[in-house]
């Protein structure tokens, strides 16, 4: 880990969410500097700025295309999003960005799930957080936990993933967190993050904070 803080995009859209808490959530994690931005902010900046983020934090939910034939306030997502992965920038998917893009292969890709379709979902879950692999840099330091967060019946990532946290809940995929590559960058994923219940959890701002730095410092 440097002595500078990591420079982060935090991509949002397709979902709604509590700004303040979202921003709160952000500046509590230390060595990292999040510029918070739409999607649509994201395709629109210049090649330049795009590269300049170290890191890039997906937050999105949007469940059609993505494609380029859009107004141009919203530049061309398509062609942006498949530029992922050509560089070393740290990739990070949390919660409902896992949903984003249901039928487009390249996402199912970047996450590491064959099959992203919801089953179901529920609000409000009690959930034992098991530390299934502790010796990680993102889970280093990390017991296991209690929390309370939003689960997705959701089919687990393919065995190839390294799995970092599980959980046994009903209606609730077995992994919770993990790590992949994705062509030149690091990727990790994390389903947990629903809201402020989840965010104020100090193990989660851990975790995510961890995370974050380990895609550009694995």
């Amino acid at each position: 880990m440097t002595n500078e803080a990591i420079k982060l995009a935090v991509i949002t859209g397709g979902h709604s969410f509590n700004v303040p808490e979202f921003r709160h959530l952000f500046e509590r994690l230390e060595g990292v500097k999040a510029y918070i931005q739409h999607l649509d902010d994201f395709a629109t900046a210049s090649k330049e700025i795009r590269e300049s983020y170290d890191a890039l934090l997906f937050y999105i939910m949007m469940m059609d295309g993505p494609s380029d034939d859009e107004p141009g306030f919203r530049g061309k997502p398509k062609t942006v999003l498949e530029q992922l992965g050509n560089s070393a920038q740290g990739i990070i998917v949390m919660h409902h960005g896992l949903l984003a893009y249901p039928d487009w292969s390249l996402w199912n890709d970047l996450v590491g799930i064959e099959n992203r379709n919801l089953q179901s979902y529920e609000h409000d879950i009690g959930l034992n957080i098991k530390v299934v692999n502790p010796d990680h840099p993102i889970t280093r330091g990390l017991s296991d936990w209690h929390m309370v967060d939003e689960t997705y019946e959701l089919q687990d990532p393919l065995p190839s993933v390294n799995t970092l946290l599980s959980v046994s809940a009903p209606k609730s995929m077995q992994t919770l967190a993990w790590t992949h590559s994705f062509k030149q960058s690091c990727v990790f994923c994390l389903q947990l993050g629903h809201d402020q219940r989840a965010w104020q959890n100090p193990h989660f701002q851990a975790l995510l904070g961890n995370g974050i730095h380990w895609t550009c410092h694995p």
